[in-house]
């Protein structure tokens, strides 16, 4: 019996282990996963690559003007997900600190929220995807059949993120991870455009005290319940 392709929203703060779980649901249910976060980490390495960036604050005008000219895409190489930023593989470098740093700012923009938001949606018109992000079931699926809220303990999204910065070779106090993940938590949630919420129908996960295949198997369980009924 063929079972029906759903669309799963996964919404949380950073370092919470969205994208993990996101993969490797995807993986277990040969669905298509979506790193919305990477999309924005391409867009911000874009406007650094650009000098978009002055003071700390985005060059609005000159944004608009570049709109056209920033093109975002997956590919899939070797069994992984590979972002690319007009032609070329960042997948990367989009992880490097000085893209975290002005993310969040970049990621509040208007104009670039609605041009990766349409991209996102285009993605996901026949179902069968896993998309995990800020305003993935506030706004670009809001129809999803199944939405997820992850969050974790702060220090332990701390040490998480520390450990994946460690195993990319990128070096990084506990202070400074510390510190970002407080500001990026501050702007997702009180930005003007699509701000981090948890919507009314979202499932909260919270996997402070879980294992990756514990939560795995948990969303599995939610998911059989939705696809056989």
């Amino acid at each position: 019996m063929n079972h029906k392709r759903i669309t799963i929203a996964i919404d949380g703060f950073s370092a919470c282990g969205k994208s993990t779980l996101a993969k490797d649901l995807a993986k277990r249910l040969d669905y298509v996963f979506i790193d919305s976060g990477a999309m924005y980490r391409a867009a911000a390495l874009y406007c650094i690559q650009n000098r978009l960036i002055q003071d700390g604050e985005l060059a609005k005008e000159e944004i608009n003007a570049h709109l056209t000219r920033m093109e975002i895409h997956f590919e899939v190489m070797e069994q992984e997900l590979h972002i690319f930023l007009n032609g070329n593989d960042v997948s990367n470098e989009i992880r490097e600190p000085k893209v975290a740093e002005i993310v969040s700012i970049v990621a509040a923009y208007k104009p670039i929220r609605e041009k990766l938001v349409e991209a996102q949606q285009k993605m996901g018109v026949l179902g069968g995807i896993v998309m995990d992000g800020r305003d993935i079931g506030s706004v670009v699926f809001p129809n999803a059949e199944l939405k997820l809220f992850v969050t974790a303990d702060p220090e332990i999204r701390v040490q998480r993120r520390l450990a994946e910065m460690q195993s990319k070779g990128i070096k990084m106090s506990i202070e400074e991870v510390r510190q970002n993940l407080a500001e990026r938590d501050h702007i997702d949630s009180t930005r003007k455009e699509s701000p981090l919420i948890q919507v009314s129908d979202a499932l909260v996960l919270d996997n402070s005290k879980l294992t990756k295949e514990e939560q795995l198997d948990w969303v599995l369980a939610k998911v059989k319940l939705l696809v056989t009924n």
